[in-house]
């Protein structure tokens, strides 16, 4: 049987497309405004960092804008963790409008009351100074460590700016159909897909199988008996891979990150994933049904430095061949799994 492999260029999209593609479509990416005004109020929580800011008027008066950002777990990537909006201070925001016309804007750039310009993200540049914080961290590692080569599997990796992610080529309401090996049944599921409503990772749910492996930000595998433990950083998720099935009961019921049993061939941890009811192949539409079956491949370097990755698809409801995702993660010392502490909202 010929396996389809998608190809996975860098995508060069803000880490909100990454997670939330309605959003993607909220905000007019191809046009740059500017706010002065003053902070009202701070959320600094995942999946996105919000706070609004009084444009204009005196006290009191004035128009409230809402401002969404990167998520914080970005922003750890990106060395920002020390960065304070406090309420009261006046700043200046640069960052895309609302698509709709409504007092909302996604901050690509702050300028602070103290001088201090702030770059969120490593696809924005610097807009009013040479020296803007936010172009450093784990984020602009583009080779990775190799000074621990005895770790082999077992560390923390890192996802960045020069590591592919794991989506499809084309993540928002101009999704490729051509893409895939479509089911007719797919095909209709897609078609009648809205990335303004169908989000099936609003108000903080959880991703699934296969979903969560695109996932940005630190994933650590670790050892835990006989098992092998991913953790992931967002929404806090731990996938166990049972390396001797024998030993336990085999699970029968579905879930959302479905049940794996994994074997080490020559170095590389091969995992095979069965009784997933997550639903969704990615979030651009295209589904996953129960009978699906995913086969992993975690091929570390042998200096430790990169692990290379490979998944593939076998589900007969959605595609007519299997399909084939790749990418890799960066080994960078020091970056650790922390909470995800999405908020509602």
């Amino acid at each position: 049987m010929r396996i389809i492999a998608a190809t996975l260029a860098l995508i060069v999209l803000p880490p909100f497309a990454l997670a939330h593609h309605s959003t993607f479509s909220t905000f007019n990416g191809e046009v740059i405004d500017e706010l002065d005004g003053e902070i009202t109020q701070v959320v600094w929580r995942n999946p996105h960092v919000r706070f609004t800011i009084r444009v204009g008027g005196n006290e009191g008066s004035g128009e409230l804008w809402d401002i969404e950002t990167t998520s914080l777990s970005s922003l750890r990537q990106l060395d920002l963790t020390n960065v304070v909006l406090a309420v009261g201070e006046r700043i200046i925001v640069a960052g895309n409008p609302s698509r709709a016309g409504s007092n909302d804007m996604w901050a690509t750039n702050l300028l602070l009351e103290d001088q201090r310009e702030i770059v969120l993200g490593a696809e924005s540049e610097p807009r009013w100074s040479d020296q803007a914080l936010g172009k450093s961290g784990s984020e602009y590692a583009t080779e990775g460590d190799a000074s621990e080569p005895e770790r082999g599997i077992y560390r923390v990796w890192s996802s960045t700016a020069a590591t592919p992610m794991l989506l499809p080529e084309t993540v928002d309401e101009t999704f490729d159909l051509e893409t895939y090996p479509l089911t007719d049944s797919a095909r209709e599921v897609i078609a009648a897909h809205n990335p303004q409503t169908d989000n099936p990772t609003a108000n903080c749910t959880p991703k699934g199988m296969p979903t969560i492996m695109e996932q940005p930000y630190p994933m650590e595998i670790a050892q835990q008996g006989e098992n092998i433990l991913l953790r992931t950083e967002e929404y806090d998720l731990v996938r166990t891979i049972h390396m001797n099935s024998e030993s336990v009961e085999v699970q029968t019921v579905a879930t959302p990150l479905g049940y794996s049993v994994g074997r080490m061939e020559a170095g590389t941890l091969v995992v095979t994933t069965s009784h997933i009811n997550w639903g969704h192949f990615d979030q651009a539409g295209i589904p996953l049904s129960e009978a699906a079956e995913i086969v992993e491949y975690f091929t570390p370097a042998e200096d430790g430095s990169r692990m290379d990755y490979r998944m593939i698809v076998t589900d007969p409801s959605t595609f007519i061949e299997p399909v084939e995702l790749q990418k890799h993660w960066l080994y960078v010392p020091g970056v650790t799994v922390q909470p995800y502490e999405c908020l509602v909202g």
